[in-house]
């Protein structure tokens, strides 16, 4: 018997008009001039373990890298909020021990408050996860509080088996492979600090996204997922 390596993957529905509606809001969305009144922002979350050395690494000489034990220790685990604009080049990633609803909610506020004080509107591009809700802000803030940040904020989801859509996911995927793969982070605070500075070093080069798949190309190279209209 011949052993295959399987690949997990977002496989879509085929001919789903739904899946096909948040597609094309999401690409309509990404088409858009960037207007600093109303930036377009895309969000993601990413599970993240956190393990502490048991024993002292040696620290590396010119013959050899930094050694350390194969032996680790679990610490918990914790969340890592990545926020990215694509036309200007913004990321921000944060972490926290959690990612309930409030969670999301006080870090989508903190932007509003902070980076996008002076914005009429935010796009927010993010899936549908069960914490990404309106209700989320009533649950941290307020009432009065709550309506006012929601007033700000048009939300764009994307298709659910469709989060490749969403550019944060890539920068996601980057700060995993440039800033904690093969790495042993055990502490939260220690966490937080090493994506602070990966966003910064991003962020100095003001490296945007240039998204190139549109509707049109979506309505003929995934032609598949759009129902077949009977006649």
């Amino acid at each position: 018997m011949t052993k295959r390596k399987i690949e997990y993957w977002v496989i879509p529905p085929k001919q789903d008009g739904e899946f096909v509606a948040c597609m094309e809001e999401v690409l309509e969305t990404y088409a858009q001039a960037y207007d600093p009144q109303q930036p377009v922002l895309c969000m993601d979350e990413q599970p993240v373990q956190l393990l502490k050395e048991t024993r002292m690494p040696i620290l590396p000489t010119k013959q050899h890298g930094e050694r350390v034990d194969y032996e680790y220790e679990r610490n918990g685990t914790a969340s890592i909020f990545m926020f990215a604009e694509p036309l200007s080049g913004f990321r921000q990633a944060t972490a926290r021990a959690r990612r309930t609803k409030q969670d999301w909610a006080i870090e989508v506020a903190q932007l509003l408050d902070g980076r996008y004080a002076g914005c009429a509107k935010v796009t927010l591009v993010c899936d549908n996860l069960n914490t990404h809700t309106k209700g989320a802000f009533y649950e941290a803030f307020e009432p009065e509080q709550a309506r006012a940040y929601l007033q700000r904020i048009d939300f764009c989801y994307t298709p659910k088996h469709g989060s490749w859509l969403n550019v944060a996911e890539c920068e996601l995927s980057c700060l995993t492979s440039q800033c904690l793969r093969g790495r042993r982070i055990g502490e939260l605070t220690d966490l937080q600090t090493e994506i602070a500075a990966w966003s910064d070093k991003t962020n100095a080069k003001q490296r945007g996204v240039d998204w190139q798949f549109r509707i049109d190309n979506a309505r003929t190279k995934l032609k598949r997922l759009y129902p077949k209209i009977k006649t």
